[in-house]
């Protein structure tokens, strides 16, 4: 297991613990007998809601891009376009200066997961991390139409 991955399950068990901490409260909240510490009760159930929906919506967009990167390996294309920084990332120069080549792929073979995942990796290799994920959404879209 690598180490981001670590990191993705350790905040999720912190911010699930959370959650339920604020859930407890929120339902402490509810039973009391005051009609604004129900209101607040019934206002602070939608907080747990709304993490839980954005933590499974993050792990399974983290799964689904894993997944869909382990394939491209295997397939044995992904990006060797841009270098690499000692400390492993890519180096933001060389990969904006490779950067066309990804968007004339995605260009040229628009229902391809692989060009929309290798895309988003140029994105993030260039520091746009809204396009980066934008990109490898549709590439699990793709990915998913194409199984």
């Amino acid at each position: 297991m690598n180490r981001p991955m670590i990191a993705a399950g350790f905040m999720s068990v912190l911010l699930v613990i959370y959650l339920a901490f604020a859930f407890n409260y929120a339902w402490i909240l509810v039973t009391d007998r005051s009609p604004l510490a129900n209101a607040m009760g019934y206002a602070l159930i939608v907080l747990p809601l709304l993490g839980t929906w954005g933590l499974v919506a993050e792990l399974r967009f983290g799964f689904a891009s894993s997944a869909l990167g382990k394939k491209l390996e295997a397939l044995g294309e992904m990006p060797t376009e841009f270098s690499f920084t000692p400390s492993g990332r890519a180096d933001r120069p060389s990969a904006q200066d490779v950067f066309p080549v990804f968007a004339k792929d995605v260009e040229d073979n628009p229902v391809r997961w692989q060009a929309w995942m290798r895309l988003g990796m140029a994105y993030d290799a260039c520091g746009d991390r809204r396009r980066a994920r934008w990109a490898i959404r549709r590439a699990i879209s793709l990915g998913k139409n194409q199984a």
